[in-house]
C-alpha cells in the first residue's frame, strides 16, 4: 500500500512537471511574437491557467510585451480575461521573472498579487543581479505558489542582447558573413556580389529583423553600397540602426544608407575604436548588434573579444582572391583562439550555415 501512494505521488509530481513545460511552452510562444520589437526592454510572454476538476489545465489568459513603454506580458494576459475574477486562484506561467520595482510601467508582481493568482511558474530570473530574485520573494511573502526554472534556457535565449546588456551596458554582438569553402566574401568582379542562395540571404533578414542594429565597416559602403534593411520579413515593422565605422570618413554621399527613407536611421562613427562605437552604442540603448563586416570591422571585433554569437553561412564554392573572412592580428596559439560552443548546423539548399555562441580563452 505504501508502495503504491509512494508511486502515485512520484507520477502526479512528474505530470505536473509536464503539465509546466507544457504551458511554459505556450508562454514562450508568445514571448516570441515581441522578439526584436521591446528593446530596450526584453521580449516576455505569460499564459494565465486555470484548473479544472480533472487536474488539467486550461489556458483562459494570454498576452506578451509589445514594446517598451507598453504594458508588460503578466498585465496583457490579465486583461485578456473574459472576466478579471477568472484570476483569482489561477496560475500564471511567465518567460521572465515578473519586474518588481516601478520602471516605464508600474510593477507587475503588485498586480499578480492584487489579481489573486495562486501560482506562479517562471521560465528564468530577472537577469539583472540587483532585481534577481526580488519579484519571487515578494510573491511567496505574499503566499503565492512560485516555481522557477521551467524551460529555463529557452526562456533565456529570448533575450540574449538584453541579458547582456542590463549587466554591462554592451550590446550582445552576432559576426555574421556569407563566404565561400576557402574563407573568401567577394565574389570576382563584375559578377554579382552574392555568395550564398537566396534561402540563406532571406533567414539574414529574419535576422535583421531581431535586432537593434546593423554594423559594417567604411569599405563595405564604398565597395558594396548595402541597403541594410529588413525585406520580407511578416510582421517586421522596425528598422534597426545602421552603423558604419570609418577610419577615413571617406564616404560616397550618394550611398543608400544616406539617401533612402531609412537615413535618419543611420549613424557613422569615424576615427574611434569599435570597442568605443559599442559602448557608444550602449548608451543609446541599443541591446544588439549584428557586424556583417567587412574582413578589417569582423578581425578587430574578434581580436578585441568582442563578438558573442557567429552566423556564418558557406557557400559551395571555391572562390580565391584576398578578402578573407577575417583580418586582424590573429592570436599567438590555437590554445588561445576563439571557439564556437554548442554549434548548430542547418542546411539553406546548396549552403550550410554554422550558429553559436563564442567561448574565449581564459587570460
Amino acid at each position: 500500500m505504501a508502495d503504491r501512494l509512494f508511486w502515485a505521488l512520484i507520477g502526479a509530481v512528474m505530470d505536473d512537471a509536464l503539465s509546466d513545460e507544457k504551458l511554459m511552452r505556450a508562454a514562450w510562444e508568445q514571448a516570441r511574437r515581441g522578439v526584436g520589437r521591446t528593446s530596450p526592454n526584453p521580449a516576455v510572454g505569460a499564459v494565465i491557467v486555470t484548473r479544472q476538476t480533472d487536474g488539467a489545465g486550461q489556458i483562459i489568459g494570454e498576452g506578451w510585451h509589445h514594446r517598451a513603454g507598453q504594458p508588460h506580458a503578466e498585465i496583457e494576459a490579465l486583461r485578456s480575461l473574459a472576466d478579471p475574477s477568472l484570476a483569482r486562484g489561477a496560475a500564471l506561467y511567465v518567460t521572465l521573472e515578473p519586474c518588481s520595482t516601478h520602471g516605464r510601467t508600474p510593477p507587475c508582481t503588485q498586480a499578480i498579487i492584487e489579481a489573486g493568482i495562486r501560482r506562479v511558474v517562471i521560465g528564468t530570473l530577472d537577469p539583472n543581479p540587483a532585481h534577481a530574485g526580488r519579484a519571487v520573494e515578494l510573491l511567496r511573502q505574499a503566499g503565492v505558489d512560485v516555481r522557477c526554472g521551467v524551460l529555463e534556457e529557452e526562456c533565456r535565449r529570448l533575450n540574449l542582447g538584453f541579458n547582456k546588456w542590463i549587466v554591462t551596458r554592451m550590446p550582445w554582438v552576432i559576426a555574421k558573413a556569407g563566404f565561400s569553402l576557402d574563407g573568401r566574401i567577394t565574389r570576382p568582379p563584375e559578377e554579382p556580389r552574392w555568395i550564398t542562395n537566396a534561402d540563406s540571404r532571406a533567414d539574414t533578414h529574419r535576422m535583421r529583423a531581431e535586432v537593434d542594429a546593423i554594423l559594417v565597416g567604411g569599405g563595405t559602403v564604398r565597395d558594396d553600397n548595402p541597403s541594410l534593411t529588413v525585406r520580407g520579413v511578416p510582421g517586421a515593422t522596425l528598422q534597426p540602426w545602421r552603423v558604419v565605422v570609418s577610419l577615413s570618413g571617406n564616404l560616397p554621399p550618394q550611398a543608400a544608407l544616406f539617401t533612402d527613407e531609412h537615413r535618419e536611421r543611420t549613424l557613422v562613427f569615424q576615427g574611434q575604436s569599435l570597442r568605443q562605437v559599442l559602448e557608444e552604442l550602449g548608451r543609446r540603448e541599443v541591446t544588439s548588434v549584428l557586424i556583417e563586416g567587412g574582413m578589417r570591422v569582423l578581425g578587430e571585433a574578434f581580436d578585441n573579444q568582442l563578438v558573442d554569437q557567429v552566423c556564418f553561412y558557406v557557400a559551395p564554392l571555391f572562390l580565391g582572391g584576398p578578402k578573407l573572412l577575417t583580418g586582424g592580428i590573429g592570436v599567438g596559439s590555437s590554445a588561445a583562439a576563439p571557439r564556437i560552443i554548442n554549434p548548430r548546423y542547418d542546411r539553406f539548399g546548396d549552403d550550410l550555415r554554422m550558429t553559436g555562441e563564442v567561448e574565449y580563452a581564459a587570460d
